[in-house]
C-alpha cells in the first residue's frame, strides 16, 4: 500500500533534518500539504553542527511533489506551539489530518553524557531528554486533538523508540520513551469516540545525519554504551524516508483505528504495507522486533 494523501493537511514537528525530514518528504511524495517546524531556518542559523534546515526540507518536500509550509518553532515554548496551531487552523479552515510528534532536543546532551550512569550525569539531562520530546508531544497533541475531534477524523503518530523497553541510552531517555508509548495509549482512549487514532511508532536505527556523524566519531569511553555501539553498525539502519513512507501508508489506511493505542514497529508495518525505501530495499529490522521478546 502506498500513501495517497492528496487533499490532506499534515504537521511534522522537528523536520529540519533527520527522521522528521524524511517523514515530511514522504508525506509530500504522497501528495499531502505538509507543515514543518524546527529552529534552524536556513544553513546560516543552524542550531548545531549537524547539517539541515527548514528551507532545505521545504525544497525537498516540494521536489517530491508536495506543498510545504515551514514555520520556525521552538518546541520548548508552549506559546510558540499554540501560535503554530492557530496558524494551521486559520490557513486550513480547521483541517489537520495528521500530526507527527517528532521534535526531540536530547541528542546533544545524550552524546555529552557519554554513557554515564544516571547518578553521575548532570540533572539537566532529564529535561534535555524530555522537555522537547515527551512534554512537547503532549502540548502539540493537545492543540491538534481539538482540531481533529471537531472534524471527527485524524491521526496522531508519536515517534518513540524501543529504548522505552530495552535500556540503550540511559534512564532519562528510556523513561521518556516509555512515557511516549503510554501517552499515545492514553490519548487513544479519549480520542477513539471521535474517530481519531493515536499510535506510537518505533523506527529501527535510522541513518540520520546525526547517526552518520556518531558512527564516524571516535567517542572515548563509549565502548560500554550499548546504544552508541548499536548506532555504529550500519547494517540494520533504516533511512528517514523509509520511516516516512510507513507513516504515509498509515495515513492512507482506512482501517487504522484498529491500531490505535498500540505501539507499532515501523519495519513490521512496512512489511504489511509493502513499503520500500528510496533504494528499493525492504527493511527487516529483526533487532528491533527481538527487543519485545
Amino acid at each position: 500500500m502506498s500513501g495517497n494523501l492528496k487533499g490532506k493537511a499534515a504537521l511534522v514537528t522537528g523536520a529540519s533534518r533527520g527522521i522528521g525530514k524524511g517523514i515530511a518528504i514522504a508525506l509530500g511524495e504522497a501528495g499531502a500539504l505538509v507543515y514543518i517546524t524546527g529552529r534552524s531556518v536556513n544553513a546560516d542559523n543552524s542550531t548545531d553542527s549537524i547539517s539541515g534546515s527548514l528551507l532545505e526540507t521545504k525544497a525537498a518536500v516540494e521536489k517530491a511533489g508536495g506543498i510545504c509550509i515551514a514555520v520556525p518553532v521552538d518546541h520548548s515554548d508552549d506559546e510558540q506551539i499554540k501560535s503554530l496551531f492557530e496558524q494551521i487552523d486559520r490557513e486550513q479552515n480547521g483541517q489537520l489530518d495528521l500530526l507527527v510528534n517528532n521534535a526531540y532536543g536530547g541528542v546533544r546532551s545524550l552524546i555529552d553524557a557519554k554513557g554515564k550512569p544516571f547518578w553521575e550525569a548532570d540533572l539537566s539531562l532529564w529535561d534535555a531528554c524530555n522537555q522537547v520530546g515527551l512534554r512537547s508531544h503532549y502540548v502539540a497533541s493537545h492543540f491538534a486533538a481539538k482540531m481533529m475531534a471537531q472534524r471527527k477524523q485524524g491521526l496522531i503518530v508519536t515517534i518513540s523508540s524501543w529504548g522505552g523497553l530495552a535500556p540503550i541510552f540511559g534512564v532519562a531517555y528510556g523513561t521518556g520513551k516509555s512515557a511516549c508509548d503510554r501517552l499515545a495509549a492514553e490519548m487513544a482512549v479519549e480520542l477513539k469516540p471521535f474517530n481519531v487514532a493515536s499510535i506510537s511508532l518505533w523506527p529501527g536505527i535510522v541513518g540520520t545525519e546525526q547517526f552518520h556523524h556518531l558512527a564516524e566519531e571516535n567517542l572515548e569511553g563509549t565502548e560500554s554504551n550499548v546504544g552508541v555501539s548499536a548506532i555504529a553498525d550500519k547494517f540494520n539502519w533504516e533511512t528517514p524516508l523509509f520511516v516516512g513512507r510507513v507513516i504515509a501508508a498509515l495515513g492512507n489506511d482506512p482501517d487504522r483505528m484498529r491500531r490505535t493505542g498500540k505501539v507499532q514497529i515501523g519495519a513490521e508495518l512496512a512489511a504489511h504495507y509493502g513499503i520500500v525505501d528510496e533504494y528499493e530495499y525492504r527493511d527487516c529490522q529483526a533487532f528491533c522486533v527481538k527487543s519485545r521478546s
